[in-house]
């Protein structure tokens, strides 16, 4: 096959390219620009496309020997990723940015420009597997490695878009094999260390960065009954779970912390209460898609048993799970319901729930709400 090798500049992404040349398709590297502001070398961030990045990017493709190029996606990415995390942040609900990333630029924009030009598919060196039922439809899977399984952010896509998608590294038994064979194979970036925060805020300051884009008053922190506890410095900043900096002058009558339980950005407030009213166990999810062809149960509109986890590196928890059909307000694909056997913390509206049954992956949505069915409204 023609494959486009996307290239981080990572020891992941030069690997599986290695492996797609390996097996003999006709390979061609790119690198993806997506960010033109200042502070975003390797030395000075810890995120991902960096200019040091496409500089070990292509040598990594000249060892392989292929040809590489970088495609300019700077402005898509403003729009589709920064400016979409701004607005969820401003909105009161917590974004992933990565998983807007992998939906609207890497398997969209990538996808759609590469087979513009002729490619059968996209290999990247993401931790995760696409297998072939018996009627030879793609289904997207967890990798061999779960303690590397990047299946999570990959929730997003669609059918035909694992129709060309390509995971060399999918049965990779540990990220320490593969560093390994890349310094077998002679490329300069294994042992690179893994990238990690959000590539376009260099320094980690989510909260720093966000005061200078959206406009901050000061406002009542509130506990779970409406009782004022306190003042901060803007709504936007907080984010449900969140211990540290809240600064309340009134303590709580047991004398235990108070955690961040809910921000209302219309009225600027945010809602603290104790750590037990933080347990979730019914979430509603917007935006939903399916990864692969939908199972039978979403099409009829039946409960079905699954596994949810809410962040990259979260523990799947037992559900159970419904599509709602759509009413007047809501959207045309209706809502998904998952009720949670098992309650999770921290759980913000704006993160993505993800759907498993086993090792396969079933479809994602943007948490719309989350509440404990225990806990009345406040």
């Amino acid at each position: 096959m023609r494959v486009l090798a996307a290239m981080s500049g990572g020891v992941d992404s030069a690997v599986a390219a290695a492996r797609a040349v390996e097996a003999g398709h006709d390979v061609v590297g790119v690198h993806l620009a997506l960010s033109r502001m200042p502070g975003t070398l390797r030395t000075g961030s810890r995120g991902c496309c960096t200019i040091e990045d496409s500089r070990d990017a292509w040598r990594a493709c000249d060892v392989l020997g292929i040809p590489y190029y970088v495609w300019d996606f700077s402005e898509r990415f403003k729009e589709d990723v920064v400016q979409d995390f701004i607005d969820e942040y401003a909105a009161g609900r917590t974004p992933n940015p990565c998983m807007r990333c992998n939906e609207r630029i890497k398997f969209a924009a990538l996808l759609e420009k590469a087979i513009a030009l002729g490619f059968d598919a996209v290999c990247t060196g993401h931790y995760a597997k696409v297998i072939e039922d018996a009627d030879g439809n793609r289904e997207l899977h967890r990798a061999a490695d779960w303690a590397k399984d990047q299946s999570y952010v990959l929730g997003v896509l669609t059918h035909e878009q694992l129709k060309h998608s390509m995971f060399p590294l999918a049965d990779t038994p540990s990220k320490a094999e593969v560093r390994a064979e890349a310094e077998r194979r002679g490329l300069s970036v294994a042992n690179k260390p893994d990238s990690h925060d959000i590539c376009f805020i260099p320094d980690g300051d989510t909260a720093g960065w966000l005061a200078e884009k959206i406009d901050m008053s000061t406002g009542d922190i509130v506990d779970e009954t409406g009782t004022k506890v306190g003042e901060h410095p803007g709504a936007n900043a907080f984010t449900v779970g969140q211990r540290r900096g809240l600064k309340l002058g009134t303590p709580a009558a047991d004398g235990k912390p108070r955690f961040v339980l809910e921000i209302r950005p219309k009225e600027n407030k945010v809602v603290v209460g104790p750590e037990a009213l933080l347990a979730i166990d019914e979430i509603r999810g917007i935006k939903v898609s399916w990864a692969g062809l939908p199972i039978a149960e979403v099409e009829t509109g039946t409960e079905f048993d699954c596994h949810a986890q809410v962040r990259a590196h979260g523990d799947p928890v037992p559900a159970t799970a419904r599509m709602e059909a759509a009413g007047d307000d809501g959207g045309a694909a209706g809502q998904l319901v998952v009720r949670l056997t098992t309650p999770l913390r921290g759980v913000a509206p704006g993160q993505t729930i993800v759907l498993y049954q086993g090792s396969r992956v079933l479809g994602q949505a943007t948490i719309d709400a989350a509440r404990s069915l225990q806990r009345a409204e406040l």
